[in-house]
């Protein structure tokens, strides 16, 4: 029943969505015409519901084949491939509400774990990749909350790759903690934190809601990798 009344929220939000926000999306796209590399959308490759690839949509930010140069699929704060408006549009998330679209159609959430590439999906322990995508993945979750500034805490790494990698047990440990705990009630509260943190950056108010949360014994978000 859970999933059924997901669904049809999903459905309703994201037409919802998709109508208030297309003179924004019209706005951004002639933006992108004139500015960028001639691209409005930008589709990649992602793992998906009970782990069937999709392709998820995004505005264009970066360089055209940017993940086969420089620093591949790890993106940092200043990193040249990245456009100027592009880099707008990432630090203020707006470069993920194409994937509306992405829930209309059914292929996602608004809430759920996030999709990831292969590769890095890849990072995750067997147990993680074999369960978390039994939920939807979303364009908001409770990773993404926490991660929020993914970008910044990779770059002010001293070794961004191997900060990369070990983000990924604590993520996937906050994606399973979703999948135990998934309701429309924690839903409703990832959105309104969501809503939250787009207007409030640095805050820890997701932790003060969900007081179960994993603790994160690796490393600390604001400092630099501990070494293996």
């Amino acid at each position: 029943m859970y999933k059924i009344i997901k669904r049809l929220i999903d459905l309703l939000l994201g037409l919802i969505a998709l109508i208030i926000l297309l003179p924004v999306f019209i706005l951004i796209m002639l933006i992108l015409l004139f500015t960028g590399e001639h691209e409005v959308f930008y589709f990649q490759k992602r793992m998906g519901y009970m782990n069937r690839p999709f392709y998820i949509w995004k505005f264009a930010t970066m360089l055209k084949n940017s993940p086969n140069i420089g620093t591949g699929i790890i993106t940092l704060r200043k990193d040249p491939r990245v456009t100027p408006f592009g880099k707008f549009l990432r630090i203020s998330k707006i470069n993920e509400l194409p994937q509306i679209i992405n829930v209309i159609v059914g292929d996602m959430s608004i809430v759920g774990p996030r999709p990831l590439m292969q590769q890095s999906f890849e990072l995750y322990d067997p147990e993680i990749r074999n369960i978390i995508y039994k939920s939807k993945p979303g364009i908001t979750g409770i990773g993404s909350l926490v991660f929020r500034d993914e970008e910044k805490i990779v770059s002010q790494a001293k070794d961004p790759k191997l900060m990369y990698q070990q983000i990924y047990p604590y993520k996937g440990a906050l994606e399973m903690w979703y999948y135990q705990h998934a309701s429309i009630s924690t839903d409703f509260k990832i959105i309104l934190l969501t809503a939250y943190s787009v207007l409030v950056t640095n805050n820890s108010l997701t932790r003060k809601v969900f007081k179960t949360l994993p603790e994160n014994n690796a490393f600390n978000l604001n400092a630099e990798p501990i070494p293996n």
